[in-house]
């Protein structure tokens, strides 16, 4: 591309329909993606949405925001589409991948080769420049004057420091923090909302870091509070999603030919998900449905917390995501008196189709809960899921799986849990792909259950003596966050039924599906593991994490570390007949479409590895 061609590309400002909530797009660069035959549109979507639609009306102090001559609010957002360079190529349907902290997707090669088109849309307020961002505006008392309140973050030191950023409040700086609103609390577990007040004489914050005076221990759980001012209007991320598929799969102008579009959102993201189809965003401005297809990815029964003033939603938020209503259909809660779901409620016009996935640390991670997405409110019944939704759950895997080899935190700490179920979420999203276009039903759905034992309450697991790993019987979820839709925030506080997986001999999940890592296992993989002591707070779990302890290789070594589970020698004795019992897990799976044919030579290869890895020397 020539100099002036460049030029003229970069000041391209695509005029679209009066009504559009997307009225224009700046494309700043085109660029080819690789040696592929997809090229990646980078720029900026520009919004104007009306406040007053009952589809706007929902965002937090949308009715406080600046607007134009005609009564709108304006905001823009990140742009990143990648495409087919040759029209003809494409397949009609779009990815839109939710940026994880801004982070910038890439379109797998597999998926390039179906002919699918991706879209990236900053929705976060609170990432850096460089970043997939939105840029919000701010909220003011209809007087003008400054709005002011408390924001706050909690973090847990895994070391002794004296200073610590405030990553989570970087949009917010604080007004006065020598005034009356700033406190800083220390607590003993982090799901545990009380706490010690740390005298006001011994912190200070200044540009962003917070300092103690003797520092902060490690494995406490703090939170600091101070007053800020200028809310940004945060839930106007769910606005810049729904118009950005509007404008793509509608708009005459759209760089890419899409009828159907479909969304994946891993973790926040998934959490994201779950949030904008309850709040109504499913539905655009012109009243069509937005994403016909949901991929929420290890979201639990959390939600994300952004639709409300002082939104920190770059935060971890390890033990507070779930609010009522945890599942998609409306059940009473004795706690709130409240009865409703998160597809049903009167916000919700269209419901997409929608595939629940989680790994075990969504149901072992405390506040994520994500077993009452199929209970009942108080845990004590499985419920039935709606004709739209399956729910997958994979046995004894971490929230991502590690690298291999596997490493610990900490020296004698359990190593990280590489348990993959990555190549089963490809499959499902082609399953998804054909559900919408064809019609034809994905796999039934698999999760643990009260039914048939397969679901208990955290006491009630049968814990093996696992070597390095206690026991978690003991373990509390956290509390449910408020939900500002519903009255008193339909019980925020009130402490989450901790319902997970029962184990096997091995201490490896039931219930789920299992990948040939721990169908055929070469160890114990878990979805949760404490803190080491060396990071202080060894009762507590480290966030979003899990755990994976090899098997002894001969029954002598096993016996001599009274491991009470076989050794590879007495389950497999050879690798050519391990891998002969992965071949078939493999085959099943396929058979079953949580694995496509082109996943059994590379599954093989990955479990042939993981043999030599685990048989090797212990000096090597």
């Amino acid at each position: 591309m020539n100099l002036l061609a460049r030029l003229a590309l970069h000041l391209v400002l695509i005029s679209l329909s009066a009504h559009a909530a997307v009225v224009r797009v700046e494309i700043k660069e085109r660029a080819d993606a690789g040696k592929s035959a997809y090229e990646i549109i980078t720029g900026k979507l520009h919004f104007e949405i009306d406040p007053k639609l009952p589809q706007n009306a929902i965002i937090a102090d949308v009715g406080l925001a600046p607007v134009n001559a005609v009564g709108k609010v304006n905001f823009t957002a990140d742009l990143r589409l990648w495409k087919p360079k040759d029209d003809s190529r494409s397949n009609g349907a779009a990815w839109v991948e939710i940026p994880n902290r801004g982070g910038k997707a890439s379109l797998p090669a597999s998926m390039m080769e179906q002919g699918f088109t991706m879209l990236n849309v900053g929705w976060e307020f609170d990432v850096a420049a460089d970043k997939m961002r939105l840029e919000a505006p701010r909220a003011r008392n209809v007087d003008g004057s400054a709005i002011r309140g408390v924001v706050s973050a909690v973090f847990t030191p895994d070391k002794l420091t004296e200073e610590k950023e405030l990553a989570d409040l970087v949009d917010y700086p604080p007004v006065d923090i020598a005034g009356t609103g700033s406190r800083l609390v220390m607590r003993d577990r982090a799901a545990n909302p009380s706490g010690k007040e740390v005298p006001r004489e011994r912190w200070s914050l200044e540009n962003g870091h917070i300092r103690l005076e003797g520092g902060f221990e490690p494995g406490k759980t703090y939170e600091v509070f101070y007053i800020s001012e200028a809310p940004p209007i945060a839930g106007l991320g769910y606005a810049a999603i729904r118009d950005a598929v509007a404008w793509l799969k509608h708009d005459p102008a759209s760089p890419a030919k899409v009828k159907h579009a479909y969304a994946f959102g891993s973790s926040q993201c998934g959490r994201f998900l779950r949030d904008f189809i309850y709040l109504g965003f499913n539905t655009d401005e012109q009243n069509r449905i937005a994403l016909d297809g949901i991929m929420s990815h290890v979201a639990g029964a959390g939600r994300l917390v952004l639709n409300q003033r002082w939104s920190t939603p770059r935060a971890i938020s390890a033990y507070h995501t779930a609010s009522y209503p945890f599942a998609d259909t409306a059940l009473r809660d004795a706690v709130s008196g409240q009865r409703e779901g998160v597809l049903d409620n009167p916000r919700v016009k269209h419901a997409p189709k929608i595939f629940y996935t989680n790994m075990a640390a969504e149901y072992w991670g405390a506040g994520r809960a994500a077993a009452l997405t199929h209970t009942t409110p108080d845990g004590k019944q499985d419920i039935a899921l709606p004709d739209n939704v399956r729910s997958y759950f994979f046995a004894s895997t971490s929230h991502g799986p590690s690298s291999f080899p596997p490493t610990s935190q900490v020296k004698g700490s359990p190593l990280a849990n590489p348990v993959n179920a990555n190549a089963a979420i490809l499959a499902l999203r082609l399953a998804m792909h054909r559900w919408v276009t064809k019609g034809i039903a994905p796999p039934p759905s698999v999760h643990p259950k009260l039914s048939d034992a397969t679901l208990v309450p955290i006491n009630d697991v049968r814990w093996p003596q696992v070597p390095g790993l206690a026991a978690p019987n003991a373990m509390k979820a956290g509390g449910r966050v408020r939900n500002p839709q519903l009255p008193d925030g339909a019980g925020a506080g009130v402490e989450l039924p901790l319902l997970v997986p029962q184990c096997d001999a091995d201490g490896n999940d039931l219930g789920g599906i299992r990948m040939p890592d721990a169908a055929v296992p070469l160890g114990t993989g878990t979805g949760w593991v404490f803190r080491p002591e060396a990071f202080g707070s060894p009762h507590e779990f480290y966030p979003l994490r899990g755990a994976w302890v090899p098997f002894a290789k001969t029954k002598a070594e096993r016996e001599a570390a009274n491991d009470p589970r076989l050794s590879l020698e007495e389950r497999y004795n050879t690798k050519d007949a391990y891998l002969a019992k992965v071949k078939t897990v493999v085959q099943k799976l396929i058979e079953r479409r949580f694995l496509t044919n082109a996943d059994l030579e590379p599954q093989l290869k990955q479990a042939s590895e993981r043999w030599d890895w685990v048989m090797r020397p212990k000096s090597s």
